[in-house]
């Protein structure tokens, strides 16, 4: 029997108070629908279908090829977003489990779990369930005298007694395929919400059907996201175990609870990681290498023993026993070769040096290419931009660039240059020469006399 998944995402989620649908809206930067996907793809169904709605078009381009998609035009309840995905489900015969798109918590082994569950107990519906010291906002789980299932009753429509449950649903629920588009014609909406509740299927099943219960003892695992509070709240849970699992693996983290490491992140051991750190997308952080402290690191690999502190990389590389910052950014493609030095308030972009290569201060290359053991002195610029388009410098080995220099690009520079210090560049320089491209210096005796006003005036 093949195994499948819905996962209704189809809201806008009025209380995020954001223009992103809520199961777009990021959790450590990824989007928290996409921590639902990625353990779906790991578990062991075979097919997933996305139910979509407000903001379609993001789900589309995020999660295209990864999952079919279902369309809920008007969001009239989970019931109704089940419905929607009649067109593409109702003739496939298997077992389906039921998700929500505001759980980025939930993790592939619940899953397995519960669909091993309900197909050993031989159950037509399995309805998980956990239990909240406080289950104000959830339905509440109704129980017969032998401890089955008999109905769930959503908070606004729970009695005094009913409220004092703690037994909630928590919106998961694994189905026989073939049962489950029988029954969702057989729903009514709700007179009060003017909604099709998924959940009345427990009570229209437990009629002819076999109906079962998860308990689930975790409870933070299904919480659900509804606001920038609970964002918070889930950034906080998922951050201590992304944490708790490196550290158990030889990741040195200073002050754990201030470092943010995002979950696609890999991160080998020996590697220091200091406070107020953050380090999210695929990332990689390789053997010997000091992060931080108060570095933001995104979509970059830092090679071996490289120290990064007090500075911004995205999107780039960062080669073995080099030093950036403190106060450097890299970004946009670019890659610093092995023992560099990259320092204070120095911007790479979309730039590759080679080894041996020092920039260590006040400096920006832009859409450059340089060779080994190149320094750049303080105040240095590769022009890049002529305010239409980029332009390309190229600078070979063993180069030195004087302080206050500008390379206007496009422009080439040879092996074994010396540039003046505060040359303006404009002409390639030839293997081996020395550059000077500056104005030549005039005293004026006795002139300045003429700027300077008279004590008594100032």
């Amino acid at each position: 029997m093949k195994k499948f998944a819905i996962v209704l995402a189809a809201g806008k989620g009025t209380r995020m108070k954001t223009e992103l649908p809520k199961c777009a809206f990021p959790i450590l930067k990824k989007p928290m629908i996409e921590y639902i996907v990625e353990n779906i793809e790991k578990s062991v169904v075979d097919e997933s279908v996305c139910v979509i709605g407000y903001q379609k078009e993001i789900f589309e381009n995020m999660l295209e090829g990864r999952v079919e998609f279902a369309y809920q035009e008007q969001q009239l309840g989970t019931g109704h977003a089940v419905m929607a995905t009649k067109d593409l489900m109702a003739h496939k015969r298997g077992t389906t489990i039921i998700l929500l798109g505001d759980m980025p918590l939930i993790d592939h082994k619940i899953i397995n779990k519960v669909m091993s569950y309900h197909c050993d107990r031989g159950n037509d519906l399995t309805v998980v369930t956990t239990e909240f010291e406080n289950p104000k906002g959830y339905g509440r789980i109704i129980r017969n005298e032998y401890r089955n299932i008999e109905a769930i009753v959503e908070h606004n429509d729970c009695n005094d007694e009913q409220k004092r449950i703690k037994e909630i649903n928590t919106g998961i629920y694994v189905v026989n395929n073939s049962d489950l588009y029988k029954v969702l014609d057989s729903i009514k909406i709700n007179e009060r919400k003017g909604e099709y509740y998924l959940t009345d299927i427990v009570e229209i099943m437990k009629k002819d059907y076999i109906v079962g219960t998860f308990v689930l003892w975790d409870n933070t695992k299904v919480m659900g996201v509804n606001d920038l509070f609970s964002v918070s709240v889930a950034e906080k849970v998922l951050r201590e175990k992304i944490n708790m699992f490196h550290m158990l693996n030889g990741v040195s983290i200073i002050n754990p609870e201030t470092v943010t490491i995002g979950h696609d992140v890999q991160i080998e051991s020996n590697v220091t990681i200091y406070p107020n750190t953050y380090i999210t997308g695929p990332s990689i952080i390789k053997t010997g290498a000091k992060v931080g402290p108060n570095t933001e690191i995104h979509t970059s690999t830092i090679h071996e023993n490289v120290k990064v502190k007090h500075s911004l990389v995205h999107d780039s590389e960062v080669h073995a026993n080099t030093v950036i910052g403190p106060f450097a950014h890299l970004r946009n493609g670019a890659s610093i070769g092995e023992y560099n030095r990259i320092g204070n308030f120095v911007e790479v972009k979309n730039s590759k040096t080679g080894n041996g290569t020092k920039a260590a201060h006040l400096a920006y290359i832009g859409d450059t290419e340089t060779g080994n053991n190149v320094n750049f002195g303080c105040g240095s610029i590769t022009v890049n931009y002529d305010g239409v388009k980029k332009h390309k410098t190229m600078i070979g080995n063993d180069v030195f660039i004087g302080c206050n220099t500008n390379l206007v690009a496009p422009i080439e520079v040879g092996d074994n240059v010396f540039i003046a210090a505060g040359s303006t560049v404009t002409k390639n320089i030839p293997k081996g020469a020395l550059a000077i491209a500056r104005n030549k210096q005039i005293n004026k005796a006795d002139y300045a006399k003429n700027f300077i006003r008279p004590k008594d005036d100032q």
